[in-house]
């Protein structure tokens, strides 16, 4: 018999709690140390990639061990406890150490604990999503990647609504134990054995899913990069920062449920398709864009959030319908995937702002007409590139 209903929004809760301590860091904490502790673009760009490669070994580990679990419920609280800590540490503690050092150990806290459970999550969600039934994987996806979307969309604005990132990481904090007790009795070790990684390896559209979500997860990675840097230098629009985000992931959020529905319809790899078709003629519109045309930016980010929104709803739900099929514990699999979505952030960090940096930009001064153009391709013109090829690959997908 399936779980009801209404145990899903246990599922939304926690997962807002992931993207909070997710895409935000990649948004907010470099800029914030670069303007209190005037850490260079270089050094923070390389301490970030360092961090990337402790996921390489630590991610398909963390997938083993989250497979092998008895107590799940136990090793979640502790992993959350780690997150809510290392994040007041972060941003709420003023560094006793070198802060390039202290924002190393931190942030490097609060991946291990957020690769972890979004790992044991994804998994859990595979199982939990068998026993609804149906279209049980889109049901679990719309719920899960909408609230995602809105704590992404909370995290995105609350050091500014909440006066500063001290704040925003007691909120974090206070999150963390809230969606950690509603979801205590959501966790259940599977009885089926985790599938070794040759087995999913082994598996053609695996495979071929793990690289475009590798190749999808990059627009991600770069735009969140450089959005700060864009507004900020590109558009001149200082201030505008934290609505434009708003905008971007409340757009995304509205549109997640719709691009369910529409998946329920006409399956789910046609309609992916569609949202990296609208994903790639948003950005295309905002490489030419310049000082003062913040109103075309906005409805960029109207466009690109609402393809952001099929993304995060689709690509998972397309993998985990995949999972059941050929390993019903995923927890290895989830591992797998963790790893090459967050490899793209990692490359971002050490290519996208040293490289801005080798073009001649810099941070709040006046920059040539060069380095704004750099700072526009690498923003926009590089995610179409990315999303096409993997819209391409998505297309020649055969088997689902």
């Amino acid at each position: 018999m399936s779980r009801p209903s209404a145990q899903l929004p246990a599922f939304s809760l926690f997962a807002a709690l992931l993207a909070s301590a997710g895409l935000p860091l990649y948004i907010h904490a470099p800029k914030a140390y670069v303007d209190a502790y005037g850490v260079s673009l270089t050094a923070l760009g390389g301490v970030l990639f360092a961090l990337r490669l402790l996921d390489v070994v630590q991610d398909p580990l963390l997938g083993r061990l989250a497979g092998r679990l008895q107590n799940r419920p136990r090793a979640a609280a502790i992993a959350t406890g780690l997150m809510a800590l290392s994040m007041l540490g972060l941003f709420a503690i003023t560094p006793p150490v070198v802060p390039l050092l202290w924002f190393a150990l931190t942030i490097a806290g609060v991946f291990s604990a957020f690769s972890f459970l979004t790992i044991l999550f994804y998994a859990q969600g595979v199982e939990t999503a068998g026993r609804l039934g149906g279209n049980g994987h889109i049901r679990l996806a719309r719920w899960r990647e909408t609230g995602a979307l809105l704590g992404v969309c909370a995290a995105s604005v609350a050091p500014i609504a909440l006066g500063g990132f001290s704040p925003f990481a007691w909120a974090f904090a206070a999150l963390a134990l809230l969606a950690a007790w509603a979801m205590r009795h959501e966790w259940h070790a599977s009885p089926m054995p985790d599938a070794p990684f040759r087995q999913i390896w082994a598996d053609a559209p695996a495979r071929r899913l793990l690289l475009i979500a590798l190749l999808n997860a990059a627009p991600v990675a770069v735009s969140s990069t450089l959005f700060l840097f864009y507004v900020e230098s590109r558009l001149t629009a200082p201030g505008w920062e934290g609505p434009l985000l708003l905008l971007f992931f409340l757009s995304a959020a509205a549109a997640a449920p719709l691009w369910a529905r529409l998946a329920e319809k006409r399956g789910l790899k046609p309609t992916l398709a569609l949202g990296m078709g609208l994903s790639i003629l948003a950005f295309s519109f905002a490489v030419p864009l310049g000082a003062g045309q913040t109103t075309a930016f906005a409805l960029v980010c109207l466009a690109s959030g609402a393809a952001l929104g099929a993304d995060m709803v689709l690509l998972p739900a397309l993998f985990a319908t995949r999972m059941a099929s050929i390993a019903p514990n995923s927890a290895s699999a989830f591992g797998l995937w963790s790893f090459v979505s967050k490899l793209t952030l990692a490359l971002a960090a050490v290519t996208l702002l040293p490289g801005l940096s080798f073009m001649g930009f810099t941070p709040d001064t006046t920059n040539s007409a060069m380095a704004l153009t750099a700072l526009s391709l690498a923003y926009a013109g590089l995610p179409c590139v990315l999303k096409g090829a993997a819209l391409l690959l998505l297309l020649r997908l055969k088997e689902i």
